[in-house]
């Protein structure tokens, strides 16, 4: 399957319209991700206009604002792995979750967990557990899919993933329990993050985007085909394994924060391509998109469990909300 690649002028500036209509969505979905997060009603709106007591101020600013943060960072950094992803195999079904790289992510950072490797609100060691396990599934399946067409990457990687998930039933099997948090892992959550967490994954997501927005011109040769790309005088596996490479530690990135969210690497490419844009729209467009998938994920928790609030992991949300789109684009190839 090849991706059909309209003219994009804006690709490496955005035109000031599209950045304003983009930071005024943003404004909207951060503050209602903040009033849904079960803040006093007050809090919020006290920050603003400098009312706030202190106890609000410190409810906003260690729970409310550090869970934006998550979502906003997870999201940009699979909108945009998705996006190198789907322009560099080909295929607009590729996805970080149908790749083995972030299938291997989780299972890094729970086997680091087993092993004892790091402690459990470890920041560092989740993202080395994340990168080295999203490096093994994503290696795994490019080794499984060697001299064949990058299109079919995906299949391979739908093998290498289904692996990967066994692995991880195995380990949580083996020693059910040093896992009581798994579920956040292995369903995806960004709650439970703290300004630790955010302060070394904020410049590794930052950096990841930076390096795959630098790409776009490879991606852009890359996509109509690997003669195309020779022509031009690019080694397509080289050119590739840049890109995969730099799809692997955005993967990483946001699995150490919030686990195997899905989807999201999916359909934000699309969107930002509807949109006219690349790289930076795709990470634009994932970051707004989890957030509001959080934040629906809190209204959810409020309507099913009132006082007491049952957590709804924002991963079912856009678990729920991907499958839908899956089908569509599965039945429009």
């Amino acid at each position: 399957m090849t991706l059909t690649r309209r003219p994009e002028p804006g690709a490496y500036g955005a035109a000031p319209g599209r950045v304003a209509t983009a930071a005024v969505l943003l404004a909207v979905v951060a503050v209602a991700h903040l009033l849904a997060s079960g803040q006093p009603p007050g809090a919020v709106t006290g920050l603003l206009d400098g009312a706030a007591d202190g106890r609000a101020e410190k409810i906003v600013w260690e729970l409310g604002v550090p869970r934006l943060l998550t979502a906003l960072l997870t999201g940009a950094a699979l909108g945009a792995s998705g996006y190198v992803l789907q322009a560099a195999l080909r295929n607009p079904l590729a996805a970080p979750e149908f790749s083995g790289v972030n299938p291997g992510a989780v299972l890094g950072i729970l086997g680091g967990l087993t092993l004892g490797l790091f402690p459990a609100d470890s920041a560092a060691g989740a993202l080395l557990a994340a990168l080295a396990g999203g490096a093994l599934g994503g290696g795994t399946t490019w080794l499984m899919s060697a001299r064949r067409p990058p299109a079919d990457l995906v299949v391979h990687g739908l093998l290498g993933s289904a692996l990967l998930a066994g692995l991880t039933t195995m380990l949580l099997a083996y020693q059910p329990g040093r896992f009581g948090n798994a579920l956040r892992w292995l369903i995806g959550s960004v709650d439970g993050r703290v300004w630790e967490h955010l302060a070394l994954a904020s410049w590794w997501i930052a950096g990841g985007v930076a390096v795959a927005w630098a790409c776009s011109g490879v991606l852009a040769v890359l996509s109509p085909g690997d003669d195309h790309a020779a022509s031009l005088g690019l080694h397509p596996g080289l050119g590739r394994a840049v890109a995969l490479t730099t799809a692997i530690a955005l993967t990483a990135g946001a699995a150490s924060l919030s686990g195997a969210i899905s989807f999201v690497g999916l359909v934000a490419p699309h969107a930002a391509r509807r949109l006219g844009g690349r790289v930076l729209t795709a990470a634009a467009t994932g970051a707004v998109l989890l957030a509001g998938a959080d934040t629906l994920a809190q209204f959810a928790g409020h309507l099913l469990d009132g006082a007491h609030r049952l957590g709804v992991p924002t991963g079912v949300v856009t678990a729920l909300a991907g499958a839908a789109v899956l089908i569509r684009l599965g039945r429009s190839q």
